[in-house]
Protein backbone atom coordinates (compact mmCIF):
# COMPACT_ATOMS: atom_id res chain seq x y z
CA UNK A 1 0.00 0.00 0.00
CA UNK A 2 1.56 3.60 -0.83
CA UNK A 3 2.56 5.80 1.38
CA UNK A 4 0.03 9.03 2.17
CA UNK A 5 1.88 11.55 0.88
CA UNK A 6 2.19 14.50 3.19
CA UNK A 7 3.41 18.25 3.53
CA UNK A 8 7.44 19.07 3.03
CA UNK A 9 7.84 20.94 5.52
CA UNK A 10 6.45 19.62 8.73
CA UNK A 11 5.81 15.82 7.28
CA UNK A 12 2.99 15.20 8.91
CA UNK A 13 -0.17 16.88 7.70
CA UNK A 14 -1.13 16.34 3.92
CA UNK A 15 -0.23 18.51 1.56
CA UNK A 16 -2.93 20.84 -0.35
CA UNK A 17 -1.12 23.34 -1.87
CA UNK A 18 1.80 23.75 -4.38
CA UNK A 19 4.30 25.99 -2.96
CA UNK A 20 6.53 27.53 -5.94
CA UNK A 21 9.19 28.81 -3.21
CA UNK A 22 9.82 24.80 -2.35
CA UNK A 23 8.85 23.16 -6.03
CA UNK A 24 6.91 20.67 -3.56
CA UNK A 25 3.30 20.69 -2.20
CA UNK A 26 2.52 21.98 1.50
CA UNK A 27 -0.02 22.06 4.09
CA UNK A 28 -2.30 25.01 4.39
CA UNK A 29 -0.48 25.93 7.83
CA UNK A 30 3.08 25.49 7.38
CA UNK A 31 2.15 28.00 3.95
CA UNK A 32 0.82 30.57 6.54
CA UNK A 33 3.18 30.28 8.94
CA UNK A 34 6.31 30.33 7.15
CA UNK A 35 5.48 32.30 4.43
CA UNK A 36 8.16 35.15 3.92
CA UNK A 37 9.88 33.39 6.97
CA UNK A 38 11.51 31.28 5.87
CA UNK A 39 9.79 30.71 2.45
CA UNK A 40 10.76 33.33 -0.41
CA UNK A 41 7.63 33.46 -2.06
CA UNK A 42 7.62 34.51 -5.54
CA UNK A 43 5.59 37.77 -6.08
CA UNK A 44 2.77 36.00 -8.24
CA UNK A 45 2.18 32.88 -5.87
CA UNK A 46 -1.69 33.03 -5.46
CA UNK A 47 -1.74 32.12 -2.24
CA UNK A 48 0.80 35.17 -1.38
CA UNK A 49 -1.27 37.43 -3.69
CA UNK A 50 -4.84 36.50 -1.37
CA UNK A 51 -2.63 36.51 1.86
CA UNK A 52 -1.82 40.48 0.81
CA UNK A 53 -4.89 41.06 0.16
CA UNK A 54 -6.50 39.85 3.61
CA UNK A 55 -3.56 41.54 5.28
CA UNK A 56 -4.22 45.10 3.29
CA UNK A 57 -8.39 44.68 4.36
CA UNK A 58 -7.81 43.64 7.78
CA UNK A 59 -4.42 45.74 9.18
CA UNK A 60 -5.15 47.88 12.00
CA UNK A 61 -3.64 51.28 11.73
CA UNK A 62 -0.07 51.54 13.19
CA UNK A 63 0.33 53.61 16.40
CA UNK A 64 2.97 56.47 15.97
CA UNK A 65 5.45 54.93 17.82
CA UNK A 66 5.85 52.48 15.68
CA UNK A 67 6.90 54.18 12.96
CA UNK A 68 10.58 55.27 12.05
CA UNK A 69 11.63 58.46 13.81
CA UNK A 70 8.83 58.66 16.35
CA UNK A 71 8.07 62.21 17.28
CA UNK A 72 9.83 63.56 14.08
CA UNK A 73 7.22 66.32 12.06
CA UNK A 74 7.40 68.20 9.00
CA UNK A 75 5.34 69.52 6.53
CA UNK A 76 3.63 67.49 3.87
CA UNK A 77 4.53 70.29 1.59
CA UNK A 78 8.12 69.06 1.35
CA UNK A 79 7.00 66.30 -0.52
CA UNK A 80 5.78 68.16 -3.13
CA UNK A 81 8.14 70.75 -3.20
CA UNK A 82 10.95 68.08 -3.23
CA UNK A 83 8.98 65.97 -5.65
CA UNK A 84 11.79 65.35 -8.11
CA UNK A 85 14.34 63.90 -5.31
CA UNK A 86 11.80 61.78 -3.79
CA UNK A 87 10.80 60.34 -6.75
CA UNK A 88 14.60 59.56 -7.87
CA UNK A 89 15.06 57.93 -4.29
CA UNK A 90 12.67 55.95 -5.26
CA UNK A 91 13.49 54.53 -8.35
CA UNK A 92 16.76 54.20 -7.30
CA UNK A 93 15.70 51.52 -4.37
CA UNK A 94 13.31 50.06 -6.91
CA UNK A 95 15.78 49.81 -9.73
CA UNK A 96 18.63 48.05 -7.16
CA UNK A 97 15.96 45.88 -5.81
CA UNK A 98 15.26 44.68 -9.50
CA UNK A 99 18.87 43.39 -9.53
CA UNK A 100 19.28 42.49 -6.11
CA UNK A 101 16.67 39.57 -5.62
CA UNK A 102 18.06 39.05 -2.15
CA UNK A 103 17.01 42.26 -1.17
CA UNK A 104 13.92 42.52 1.29
CA UNK A 105 11.30 45.26 2.60
CA UNK A 106 13.46 44.76 6.09
CA UNK A 107 16.96 45.09 4.56
CA UNK A 108 15.48 48.41 2.31
CA UNK A 109 13.68 49.71 6.03
CA UNK A 110 17.28 49.39 7.35
CA UNK A 111 19.33 51.33 4.59
CA UNK A 112 16.76 54.11 4.88
CA UNK A 113 16.91 54.50 8.75
CA UNK A 114 20.65 53.92 9.05
CA UNK A 115 20.69 56.72 5.86
CA UNK A 116 17.95 58.92 7.65
CA UNK A 117 20.50 58.85 10.97
CA UNK A 118 23.42 59.96 9.26
CA UNK A 119 21.46 62.73 8.01
CA UNK A 120 20.06 63.56 11.21
CA UNK A 121 23.58 63.90 12.37
CA UNK A 122 24.02 66.63 9.78
CA UNK A 123 21.43 68.18 11.11
CA UNK A 124 22.65 68.66 14.41
CA UNK A 125 25.87 69.84 13.00
CA UNK A 126 28.19 66.79 14.20
CA UNK A 127 28.39 64.35 11.60
CA UNK A 128 28.12 60.56 12.09
CA UNK A 129 27.89 57.75 9.55
CA UNK A 130 27.03 54.43 10.62
CA UNK A 131 26.33 52.54 7.53
CA UNK A 132 24.31 48.80 7.40
CA UNK A 133 27.07 46.16 9.04
CA UNK A 134 24.97 44.03 6.64
CA UNK A 135 24.13 43.19 2.89
CA UNK A 136 22.48 44.00 0.78
CA UNK A 137 21.26 46.98 3.15
CA UNK A 138 24.74 48.09 3.17
CA UNK A 139 25.00 48.24 -0.22
CA UNK A 140 21.45 50.39 -0.91
CA UNK A 141 22.43 52.82 1.76
CA UNK A 142 25.55 53.47 0.03
CA UNK A 143 23.72 53.37 -3.85
CA UNK A 144 20.54 56.48 -2.33
CA UNK A 145 23.80 57.97 -0.31
CA UNK A 146 25.82 58.26 -3.96
CA UNK A 147 22.55 59.50 -5.93
CA UNK A 148 21.89 61.81 -3.43
CA UNK A 149 25.59 63.54 -3.75
CA UNK A 150 24.64 63.43 -7.66
CA UNK A 151 21.63 65.15 -7.46
CA UNK A 152 23.41 67.85 -5.29
CA UNK A 153 26.08 67.97 -7.95
CA UNK A 154 23.94 68.00 -10.76
CA UNK A 155 21.36 70.71 -9.63
CA UNK A 156 24.80 73.04 -8.63
CA UNK A 157 25.69 72.72 -12.48
CA UNK A 158 22.27 73.54 -13.48
CA UNK A 159 21.43 76.93 -11.29
CA UNK A 160 25.03 77.31 -10.08
CA UNK A 161 24.69 76.04 -6.07
CA UNK A 162 23.10 74.02 -4.68
CA UNK A 163 19.57 74.56 -2.95
CA UNK A 164 18.89 71.53 -1.22
CA UNK A 165 19.32 71.18 2.57
CA UNK A 166 20.56 68.50 4.81
CA UNK A 167 17.11 68.37 7.07
CA UNK A 168 15.20 68.54 3.90
CA UNK A 169 16.88 65.22 2.67
CA UNK A 170 16.24 63.82 6.55
CA UNK A 171 12.66 64.39 6.23
CA UNK A 172 12.68 63.03 3.49
CA UNK A 173 14.14 59.87 4.11
CA UNK A 174 12.01 60.19 6.96
CA UNK A 175 8.78 60.22 4.55
CA UNK A 176 10.28 56.82 2.58
CA UNK A 177 11.06 55.10 6.23
CA UNK A 178 7.43 55.64 7.16
CA UNK A 179 6.25 54.69 3.52
CA UNK A 180 7.92 51.60 4.16
CA UNK A 181 6.92 50.49 7.52
CA UNK A 182 3.44 51.54 6.32
CA UNK A 183 3.71 48.65 3.36
CA UNK A 184 5.08 46.20 4.96
CA UNK A 185 4.10 42.99 7.12
CA UNK A 186 6.98 42.55 9.09
CA UNK A 187 7.11 39.68 7.70
CA UNK A 188 11.47 38.92 7.17
CA UNK A 189 11.27 38.04 3.76
CA UNK A 190 8.36 40.55 2.42
CA UNK A 191 9.02 42.44 -0.39
CA UNK A 192 5.59 43.92 -0.59
CA UNK A 193 7.21 47.76 -0.15
CA UNK A 194 9.39 46.79 -2.93
CA UNK A 195 6.67 45.35 -4.84
CA UNK A 196 4.79 48.83 -4.59
CA UNK A 197 7.86 50.56 -5.74
CA UNK A 198 8.20 48.65 -8.73
CA UNK A 199 4.28 49.61 -9.49
CA UNK A 200 5.13 53.15 -9.22
CA UNK A 201 8.50 53.02 -11.27
CA UNK A 202 9.20 50.29 -13.92
CA UNK A 203 12.66 49.38 -14.86
CA UNK A 204 13.94 52.08 -17.63
CA UNK A 205 15.99 54.98 -17.75
CA UNK A 206 16.09 57.43 -14.34
CA UNK A 207 16.62 60.10 -17.13
CA UNK A 208 12.98 59.28 -19.17
CA UNK A 209 11.32 58.76 -15.63
CA UNK A 210 8.79 61.16 -15.02
CA UNK A 211 8.52 62.62 -11.31
CA UNK A 212 5.57 61.57 -9.46
CA UNK A 213 4.13 61.63 -6.05
CA UNK A 214 4.26 58.20 -4.27
CA UNK A 215 1.53 57.75 -1.32
CA UNK A 216 0.62 55.14 0.88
Amino acid sequence: MPERPTCAICVKRRPERFCPAKGEKICAPCCGREREVTLDCPPDCAYLIAAHRYEQEHRKPLAESEFPFPGVEFSSSLIYERERLVSGLAFSISHFAANHPDLTDEHALTAITALGETYRTLVSGIYYERPPSLQPAAALYSVMAAFIQDYKKKESERVGFSTLKDSEIFYLLIFLARLARNWTNGRPRARIYLQFLRGQFPERDLQTETSRIIAP
